[in-house]
């Protein structure tokens, strides 16, 4: 099981790693991907600054240094940045599609990093905080299911247009939209009721790391300069070490 924890964490700095790289791009006037959805910085200082929040974060996270602590910091921006940038969008945007999907991507990761705080060692700037780790957890698994539902639902309204993303080589496009918007809903029952919730967690896991490499790092290729493009690969990265850490979680005494 150490394993999900070590692989999970693993992705998960990763994508916090190059969220910081493009905001250093965007802030150094660079030619390159620009953050795409759901991170658009205003002021260039403003974007310096995040990006070494995203990578002191990433190597918090993977060398394991006040790793919860960084975590929970990191968490608790995404919720701030949901509550107070993207919630008023999504309000008076209710049929546009788009903040919908940018607001519950955040909402994932933020689920995703109180999860990761609580499995993450207590050191001694954690210590005093121990305490609301299992608390935060539970949090950050609700709001990781509810991040799942959303995206199930979309993948039944906007089937059409998923379908068209999926490689050409890949038969029955249509089929495989409406079957992972199945799987987005029955993974989030599973966690949410906790049955089979580990298996379902490491199958989400592969199957989001299964999309980096066959959907969008071709999609990367063929437009290196689209940051949507390569802010979705990241994403998705991020979404599968989640997933795995997430069952590591379930299966640890979250009390400890």
């Amino acid at each position: 099981m150490d394993g999900l924890l070590k692989m999970g964490r693993f992705f998960f700095a990763i994508a916090m790693a190059f969220f910081g790289v493009q905001y250093f791009i965007y802030a150094s006037s660079m030619k390159g991907p620009i953050p795409g959805p759901p991170w658009i910085p205003g002021a260039h200082w403003l974007a310096w600054l995040i990006g070494f929040g995203f990578v002191a974060i990433a190597v918090g996270i993977a060398i394991e240094k006040h790793a919860r602590l960084v975590a929970m910091l990191l968490g608790a921006a995404l919720f701030l940045n949901i509550l107070f940038l993207h919630l008023p969008g999504l309000i008076t945007q209710i049929h546009n599609p788009g903040p919908w999907t940018v607001t519950f991507e955040l909402l994932a990761l933020c689920g995703a990093s109180f999860i990761l705080a609580n499995v993450m060692s207590r050191d001694e700037l954690t210590s005093s905080t121990s305490k609301i780790g299992p608390s935060l957890a539970t949090a950050g698994r609700f709001a990781f299911a509810i991040s799942l539902v959303i995206f199930g639902i979309q993948h039944f309204i906007y089937a059409r247009f998923i379908a068209s993303l999926i490689p050409s080589w890949i038969p029955s496009h249509l089929f495989w939209a409406y079957f992972i918007g199945v799987a987005f809903a029955g993974t989030a029952l599973a966690i949410t009721a906790k049955v089979q919730a580990k298996l379902a967690t490491v199958l989400l896991g592969m199957m989001f790391i299964l999309w980096v490499l066959v959907l969008h790092i071709p999609r990367v290729v063929a437009s290196p300069r689209n940051g949507n493009e390569v802010t979705s690969l990241f994403i998705a990265l991020a979404m599968s070490g989640a997933s795995f850490f997430l069952a590591f979680n379930l299966t640890r005494d979250t009390s400890v």
